[in-house]
């Protein structure tokens, strides 16, 4: 016996691969609602071999639906999430709205799947910022066997994190460098992106520190250890798809590279490749269309007592939104729903 899931924000790019991932995936679906704003009404999206046309999100009646996906920023979840919620759907939220709600589980199932049992209080589940999903993956198995202390990750995000825009304007930008008659300025960054890094991720805090570093800094601590320490450097590169993170942990006892080497490789949702090589790393390009949370250069730091560097590298579509939420919606249906 399959769900009634719905995917709202279906014809953007995260809701997009949520509709890929369902259908690679064979999540055990009955029946497939495709939900956009009314700008994009009848607009069509592929589900596996199946075509869907898009419905209205504000005329939709959630009432006998299990599980939505929303994919939808937090202004319009805050109107939609709560009356789906309220007709008994789950509701799984890709926006920042909920993630810090004290009564909202914040998941990543291959590292907190417990908190799911506390989703019935609002009947709202809520998914991570992408860069903090990839990292908390890589960093649980790690704190299981010697407890961190301290983080520090400066992270390189690509900018389809941005949205189809920022993914054209780094398009226009790249091509226009080459003729001049072409050139475009930019518009969804503050400076140009194309050959160049802009350290500078959402909006700036009093702290000086960007709203992108603070959520690293807050979920990884609901998610993983509130006694963890962290501190993060975020930079937007022009890198189409795929987030990397160079991560510096120091634990609270020593742990050798080649133990953390082989609890990397027998961690759920990790794949490491770490040869000292020309190329024994994984880079962004790589790991575009692949579920797995990628694992490289694992090596002591020699600096600190107890100190570890690993480079990690995901798909911020899939494992840092898309795959997450399909995740959760398994976890769902396995320990809250239970059907069949």
């Amino acid at each position: 016996m399959g769900y009634k899931v719905v995917v709202a924000g279906a014809t953007g790019n995260v809701g997009h691969e949520m509709l890929n991932i369902l259908a690679e995936r064979q999540f055990p679906v009955d029946e497939i609602a495709a939900l956009a704003s009314r700008r994009s009404l009848g607009t069509e999206v592929s589900f596996g071999d199946r075509t869907l046309v898009t419905k209205d999100i504000e005329q939709f009646d959630f009432t006998g639906w299990d599980i939505a996906l929303f994919a939808i920023g937090s202004d319009a979840t805050k109107e939609y999430a709560p009356r789906a919620a309220k007709a008994g759907c789950m509701v799984i939220d890709n926006s920042s709205l909920y993630r810090y709600d004290r009564d909202v589980p914040l998941i990543v199932p291959e590292v907190n799947p417990e908190a799911v049992a506390g989703c019935t209080k609002r009947n709202i589940i809520a998914n991570p910022n992408c860069s903090t999903a990839q990292m908390v993956v890589a960093l649980k198995p790690l704190h299981d066997r010697a407890k961190i202390k301290r983080v520090v990750v400066s992270t390189y995000q690509s900018v389809s994190g941005s949205g189809k825009e920022a993914m054209d304007e780094l398009w226009d930008q790249t091509k226009g460098m080459y003729v001049p008659s072409q050139e475009v300025a930019p518009k969804v960054y503050p400076k140009q992106i194309a050959f160049n890094v802009i350290p500078h991720i959402d909006v700036f805090l009093d702290d000086g520190s960007t709203k992108e570093e603070w959520k690293m800094v807050a979920e990884t601590k609901k998610i993983i250890d509130p006694a963890i320490k962290i501190t993060a450097t975020c930079v937007r590169v022009p890198v189409f798809v795929g987030h990397s993170e160079a991560v510096n942990v120091e634990f609270e006892e020593f742990l050798d590279e080649d133990e953390a080497r082989d609890i990397l490789r027998e961690a759920p949702g990790i794949m490491v490749v770490d040869k000292r090589e020309d190329g024994g790393y994984v880079t962004p390009v790589e790991c575009v269309g692949d579920f797995a949370t990628f694992v490289s250069r694992i090596r002591q730091d020699s600096t600190i007592e107890n100190g570890l560097n690993i480079w990690v590298v995901s798909d911020n579509l899939r494992k840092g939104a898309a795959l997450n939420a399909v995740q959760i919606a398994e976890l769902v249906g396995r320990e809250v729903l239970k059907k069949g």
